[in-house]
């Protein structure tokens, strides 16, 4: 993730300096990058000269001294909350007093990292989405201790770079990772539950839904040692929340080394000759599960509205530009009529009486008053 982060602030005309303790993984970034850009030239998306000069912005170094006169420093270092104390605490004495300390962290709380600096109202999150370079949607997350001044200034800076910003509270997994939760959860539930397959899963969330990728895809393409590890992180930090429990079943995958595509197994199985199972193509099974995962979508992004932790207009580009939904969650709920989605809550609700299937009081409150998150002349194609 740092290269490409890298890659983005010289290709904006910033000199980089890009730090390792590696210079084996330094050396393997640069050759990554010649061969990006030799790519880009082929395609006629960039000429040589520009090649050359954002290859030439980028400083590698194993001292952390040609950092000394840095405006802005992203650490993008293993999510280990002591190890990066012990990196930010290092780095802080050396970069100039105005400097923006800024870690890429998808699930640690800044609040906790900032606490690790002698001047924590510099630092913030700013998180990327993998692959950076190509993703246009960052996370900014101020910390309780970050200054205003410090959190218009990373907004601006990485506008400049030609990103799509959002504003989260510091609030574990922000907007994307937390109210993504239920395209997994809730397809791994009516797969454990035996409703349906993981075939047909996947076939009604894209053929009905219009997702890029079906859930059991999309955890196979993402590996599960990171994407069940995502949900039991979320799990565990919002105090075991029943919306966030993890499932048995992929967590054996994650166990025996199935982790997807990386390792040629996962729930659907890549190795040569291999002979996966097809969806049945059943309209009606195909809209129950969109129904029950789309409705726990929405509900999960209304939470997320509810708890002040974005803004509606800012939850709905978050899902469109991060995880490249078809539309925004809450656009979709005032679509779909919001007494609706509270009415199919109130279904699962009563069918498993579990807390997991509790219905945002922002959106019982919305149908009772018979509101909706947006204006209905209001068309929103985020």
């Amino acid at each position: 993730m740092g290269s490409g982060i890298a890659q983005i602030a010289a290709t904006a005309g910033w000199e980089v300096v890009l730090y390792d303790v590696s210079g084996e993984m330094l050396e393997a970034s640069h050759e990554k990058l010649r061969k990006l850009m030799l790519r880009l030239v082929e395609k006629g998306k960039i000429t040589m000269e520009e090649s050359l000069r954002i290859r030439n912005q980028i400083i590698y170094t194993e001292e952390v001294e040609p950092m000394a006169g840095a405006n802005l420093v992203i650490e993008a270092i293993v999510e280990d909350l002591a190890i990066k104390h012990k990196v930010l605490s290092g780095l802080e004495g050396i970069l100039s007093p105005d400097c923006i300390i800024a870690s890429n962290t998808s699930s640690l709380s800044i609040a906790a990292l900032a606490a690790a600096l002698r001047k924590p109202d510099r630092f913030i999150g700013i998180h990327f989405f993998n692959p950076a370079p190509l993703m246009k949607l960052v996370e900014i997350i101020p910390a309780v201790q970050t200054s205003p001044e410090v959190l218009e200034q990373s907004k601006a800076i990485i506008a400049s770079w030609g990103k799509l910003t959002v504003q989260a509270k510091d609030t574990p997994a922000f907007i994307v990772n937390k109210v993504a939760r239920p395209f997994y959860g809730e397809a791994l539930r009516i797969y454990d539950e035996g409703l349906a397959g993981i075939a047909d899963i996947d076939w009604a969330m894209k053929e009905l839904g219009g997702f890029r990728m079906g859930p059991f895809q999309l955890m196979d393409f993402i590996g599960h040692d990171v994407n069940y590890i995502v949900t039991e992180t979320v799990f565990h930090a919002f105090y075991f929340d029943p919306r966030y429990k993890p499932s048995f079943s992929q967590k054996r995958l994650a166990e025996a080394g199935f982790l997807g595509r990386k390792t040629g197994r996962g729930f659907y199985d890549y190795r040569e000759g291999a002979e996966n199972p097809l969806p049945n193509k059943d309209e009606t099974l195909g809209k129950m599960i969109l129904d029950r995962v789309l409705v726990m979508l929405i509900n999960e992004a209304a939470d997320t509205l509810h708890l002040n932790i974005s803004s509606k207009e800012d939850i709905d580009l978050a899902m469109t530009k991060g995880v490249n939904y078809p539309k925004g969650l809450l656009t979709w709920a005032d679509e779909l009529g919001i007494q609706s989605c509270v009415d199919k809550l109130d279904t699962l609700y009563e069918e498993y009486r579990e807390d997991r299937y509790r219905c945002s009081p922002l959106l019982r409150k919305m149908a009772r008053e018979n509101t909706t998150f947006f204006p209905k002349a209001e068309t929103r194609n985020a």
